[in-house]
C-alpha cells in the first residue's frame, strides 16, 4: 500500500515537473516574442512618463516621480506576462487536443493546474526581472520590505496565472484570449494607481478604486520597494491569498469536470 502510493506521488511529481520545464523552454525558445517586447514597452514607460513627464510633476508620494511609478510598471509587467504565458499556452494545447490526453493519463488535475500556472509565474517574474534592471538606469531603488516583495510579487503572478488558465479554459478561438487582457486588465491596471496616487482623486473615486484589485497589489509591491502605500499592506496580501484559493478551486473543478475541454 506504500509502496502504491509512492509510486503515485513520483508520476505526480514527474507529470508536473516536466510540464514546467516544458512551459519554460516554451516562452525560452521565442523570447524575442515574450521577454524583449515587455522590455521594449516598459523602457519607453520610463523615458516618456518617468524622465519626460516626471520632471514637470516633481514628487508623488513623497518620493520624485520617477521612483514612484517604477514598481507599478514592475508589477504590470508581472502579471499581464504571467496572464498572457498560461492563456496562450493552455489554449494552445487545448486546440491540439493535447490536453485530453493528459486528461486520460494519471495525472491528477492539480498537478496539470500546478505545471501551466507555475509557468506562467517564471515567465512573469522573469519579465518582471528584466524590468527592474532596466529601471536601474533611471534611478536607483532601494528595497525598503524585501520579504514583502517576494511575496507579494509571487502572489500576484499565481493570480494572474490562475486567470489566464480560466480564461483559456472558456476561450473557443484564440481571439477570444485577449477580450479579458483588453477590457479587463489593461483598463483595470492603468486604473490601480500605477502612475498616480488615489489621494489625488476625490473621496468618490477613491472609493471606487478601492474595488480594483490591482491597486492592492501595485501598492503593496510599491510599499514593500519604497515604504509608502495607499493601501494597507497586510489587507492586500490577505485579499491575494483569498483571490489565489478562489481562483485555485474554480479552476480545479473546472479540471474535473472537463468543462470546455472535452468535445
Amino acid at each position: 500500500m506504500k509502496s502504491s502510493s509512492l509510486s503515485v506521488w513520483r508520476i505526480q511529481w514527474i507529470a508536473g515537473r516536466t510540464l514546467v520545464i516544458k512551459e519554460v523552454r516554451r516562452f525560452m525558445r521565442i523570447w524575442a516574442q515574450t521577454l524583449l517586447p515587455p522590455a521594449i514597452t516598459m523602457t519607453l514607460y520610463f523615458i516618456i512618463f518617468g524622465r519626460l513627464i516626471g520632471e514637470r510633476i516633481g514628487e508623488m508620494g513623497g518620493v520624485d516621480y520617477m521612483s514612484f511609478i517604477v514598481p507599478g510598471l514592475i508589477m504590470m509587467s508581472v502579471i499581464t506576462n504571467a496572464y498572457g504565458n498560461v492563456a496562450s499556452s493552455f489554449f494552445s494545447n487545448k486546440f491540439q487536443r493535447s490536453v485530453e490526453e493528459m486528461m486520460v493519463a494519471p495525472v491528477h488535475p492539480a498537478t496539470i493546474l500546478f505545471g501551466f500556472v507555475a509557468g506562467g509565474v517564471v515567465r512573469g517574474l522573469a519579465v518582471g526581472l528584466i524590468v527592474t534592471l532596466l529601471s536601474l538606469y533611471f534611478t536607483s531603488l532601494t528595497i525598503h520590505s524585501a520579504w514583502v516583495v517576494v511575496l507579494v510579487v509571487l502572489l500576484s503572478a499565481i493570480v494572474f496565472s490562475l486567470g489566464g488558465f480560466i480564461n483559456a479554459v472558456f476561450a473557443t478561438k484564440f481571439d477570444d484570449i485577449a477580450i479579458i487582457p483588453t477590457f479587463v486588465i489593461t483598463p483595470l491596471t492603468y486604473l490601480g494607481g500605477v502612475f498616480y496616487s488615489i489621494h489625488l482623486l476625490s473621496d468618490t473615486w477613491q472609493t471606487v478604486s478601492l474595488f480594483n484589485p490591482i491597486l492592492y497589489m501595485v501598492n503593496a509591491f510599491r510599499y514593500g520597494i519604497l515604504g509608502v502605500s495607499d493601501v494597507a499592506v497586510g489587507h492586500a496580501i490577505l485579499m491575494l491569498v483569498g483571490f489565489i484559493v478562489m481562483l485555485t478551486s474554480f479552476s480545479l473543478w473546472l479540471l474535473q469536470r472537463g468543462k470546455g475541454l472535452r468535445h
